[in-house]
């Protein structure tokens, strides 16, 4: 995987290849206030064919999955409610299990319930494995 910090550096100037899916947000300024992270530049997640960057604030690492490492993943969703109310709470994860036996969960910190987010995620993987004759 190229370096992830180039990768984001691209993202954030662009133009960026093709076979890229970048998902940015603002910063509200109030979140970021109350955060510490209002001076921070704004969330940005880069899924290429190699993997995936993400980068949220300053604060926080940042979150690199490269695809070269997994032997699979699965698309986990929880859904919760109150006995006492009609709406639902949709939680949404990709479960990853890497080529030594290890496994991980996959949610974006901030793009966490983003379906096409997570739906590039894994169609990123998929192109991935077919690039490698898998």
């Amino acid at each position: 995987m190229t370096d992830p910090l180039t990768i984001l550096g691209q993202a954030r100037q662009g133009p960026v290849p093709a076979d890229w899916r970048v998902f940015t947000k603002k910063r509200g300024k109030l979140s970021g206030f109350f955060h510490g992270t209002s001076q921070d530049p704004d969330p940005l997640l880069v899924i290429t064919t190699d993997g995936a960057i993400e980068y949220a604030s300053e604060q926080k690492p940042l979150t690199i999955v490269s695809f070269h490492d997994l032997a699979g993943m699965a698309l986990q969703v929880r859904g919760s409610s109150f006995s006492d109310s009609s709406a639902v709470s949709i939680s949404t994860w990709v479960d990853l299990t890497y080529r030594d036996g290890s496994k991980d969960k996959w949610r974006s910190p901030s793009f966490a319930n983003d379906l096409p987010a997570i739906q590039g995620f894994i169609e990123a993987y998929g192109a991935h494995k077919a690039l490698q004759g898998r």
